[in-house]
């Protein structure tokens, strides 16, 4: 792995005062600081150069010879000077030589390298003080993820981050010109990434090769690295020069350190997010069973055959905690069993209440969305118990959309039963660290989208959303929602039927201060005021349709809950 160095402000170092403790004034003389000085309690005289002195001395290549300076000879003793004979007589030329004790020493000033490298203790990076104010406790310093990247990362690189939080590392690469990816299991966490990378400013940097792009890099500050071995190798000095020629000589032929974290602005530019957010379904390729030479029968069946050790805690799961659905509202169970004789339903279960009703459950893969096939074959199946079941449930980690499609047009009216899809929380995945209780929030009922699409003028298209569509677990009804609780939807005007590229996204719980709102107060330039309220509303922006003539509108409620639903137009 490539590694760049990095370097910290040496004025703001701890060891600014122990290292730096003389000072050179205006007029050329040269003294200690004072304690309060050196300890910043009061300010230094104006023009004043704070240096260090170090030893002239050193293990080298045999410089052993007597230095003479004003009729004073001085010996190397057992060590040998730091520079050849002529290489000490440049030091001397630019005044670099200091007589304070019986030897003398070498004058490092703070402006010949004003700034320190970086080294593995990062002290400035810890959360007391002022710290940045976190969406997560366990939320990473947007500081260290900013060192990191610069150090091993260049403009254009690819970061990874598979555990994305609130979306430190995407935003920090994004403010530094890094391609990324980040995904994680919870919903509310890449919600709270998108806003948060949607409607952050970030700065305009200069490239190095504008014609490029921001593979070639940006363009950077540096600072000279003075050093006595530059200096004294620095064939344009000599005797006779003046202070300021002698520095000129200097910085002219100091080498140049990169400052990797301070690329130049360019304040006539502001820069946003833009389009970044692929959504897609996972979806394995695989060889059919039957493809397979066995000697047992191959099981072609898309949920496995028969109750396994994972469904079995789901069961458990399922009768000590229930379903949540909206409003605090909750569908319990007085019985939940294993069903046996089928393939694609797991669970035969009966509400808790008054009037008790047959429940059936069908629950997805750990690894895979619940898919399209499995809604067909478990609605079979359901179709041929007798009793016939009154619900459906659908539970899955992830619907594929086709599947989640077909569930919503499954209607009571259509089949005489209800079919439901319950978002299956994660923490599932994790049984040994969850903890045991009845509030647990495992199961949750998805509310079905509401969406109308409209062609308007142009031969342009709009869509409107309505809210959802909930089951009422006391009437048993699917009642309409309305939108007070639709924290974010994303319009995909062309969807393919595999991933989600929204091309319109909107805050409606967003006040003035968040959401759209709050990139167009950070712009500080002229912004439409009725396009920036249109992104906090319900209805899209007119779009043409594309050339698979789909949409697909994904809406995320308040619980973090999502849900799809895909129409034709075009």
């Amino acid at each position: 792995m490539k590694y760049r160095q990095l370097f910290r402000d040496r004025r703001t170092s701890s060891s600014f005062s122990s290292s730096f403790s003389w000072v050179e004034l205006g007029d050329g003389i040269r003294r200690k600081m004072s304690k309060e000085e050196s300890e910043s309690r009061v300010p230094l005289p104006t023009n004043a150069r704070p240096f260090a002195l170090s030893d002239l001395t050193g293990q080298n290549d045999n410089q052993i010879y007597d230095l003479v300076v004003n009729g004073k000879t001085f010996h190397a003793r057992k060590r040998d000077w730091r520079t050849t004979q002529e290489g000490m007589a440049r030091l001397l030329h630019a005044d670099r030589v200091f007589f304070d004790s019986k030897q003398p020493r070498y004058v490092n000033y703070l402006d010949d390298f004003a700034v320190t490298p970086l080294n593995n203790v990062w002290t400035d990076t810890s959360a007391a003080g002022f710290a940045e104010r976190k969406v997560y406790v366990v939320e990473t310093n947007t500081k260290v993820i900013q060192r990191c990247l610069l150090m091993t990362t260049d403009p254009g690189d690819l970061v990874l981050d598979p555990t994305c939080g609130s979306g430190t590392t995407a935003f920090v690469s994004e403010q530094w010109g890094r391609r990324w990816i980040t995904c994680d299991t919870s919903r509310v966490a890449v919600t709270l990434a998108k806003q948060r990378l949607m409607t952050a400013l970030f700065d305009y940097y200069k490239l190095a090769h504008p014609e490029e792009g921001v593979g070639s890099g940006f363009r950077y500050k540096s600072v000279p690295h003075v050093t006595l071995r530059s200096i004294a190798n620095n064939p344009e000095i000599r005797a006779g020069m003046s202070r300021e020629e002698i520095d000129a000589a200097i910085a002219k032929q100091a080498p140049q350190e990169t400052l990797y974290d301070q690329p130049y602005l360019d304040k006539n530019k502001a820069r946003v997010t833009g389009p970044f957010t692929v959504e897609a379904v996972p979806a394995p390729t695989v060889r059919p069973l039957s493809d397979i030479e066995s000697e047992q029968p191959a099981d072609e069946s898309v949920a496995r055959t028969g109750p396994t050790l994972r469904q079995e805690e789901w069961r458990d799961e399922l009768l000590k905690t229930g379903i949540r659905g909206k409003g605090g509202q909750m569908m319990r169970f007085s019985r939940i069993e294993p069903l046996g004789g089928t393939r694609y339903l797991h669970v035969d279960a009966e509400t808790d209440g008054e009037s008790p009703e047959r429940v059936v459950v069908s629950f997805g893969s750990v690894d895979a969305p619940l898919e399209q096939r499995q809604v067909e074959l478990a609605f079979e199946e359901a179709h041929s118990l007798m009793p016939k079941p009154s619900i459906i449930v659908f539970a899955a980690f992830q619907f594929d959309p086709e599947a989640a499609k077909d569930i919503d047009a499954l209607t009571k009216e259509k089949t005489g039963m209800t079919f439901l899809k319950a978002q299956m929380n994660t923490d599932l995945l994790t049984d040994d660290l969850k903890k045991k209780r009845a509030s647990n929030q495992s199961f949750w009922l998805i509310g079905q989208p509401e969406v109308y699409t409209r062609k308007v003028e142009d031969g342009k298209w709009q869509v409107e959303v309505h809210g959802f569509d909930y089951y009422n677990t006391r009437t048993g009804n699917i009642e309409s929602g309305d939108t007070s609780k639709i924290a974010m939807w994303m319009l995909d005007t062309d969807y393919d039927g595999r991933s989600l590229y929204p091309r319109q996204v909107f805050f409606p719980m967003a006040d003035g201060k968040g959401g759209w709102s709050k990139l167009a107060k950070n712009l500080r330039a002229q912004i439409d005021d009725e396009l920036i309220e249109a992104y906090r509303g319900i209805v899209s922006l007119p779009f043409e349709p594309g050339e698979h003539g789909r949409v697909a509108v994904k809406i995320v409620d308040d619980r973090g809950i999502e849900s799809l639903r895909v129409a034709e137009v075009g």
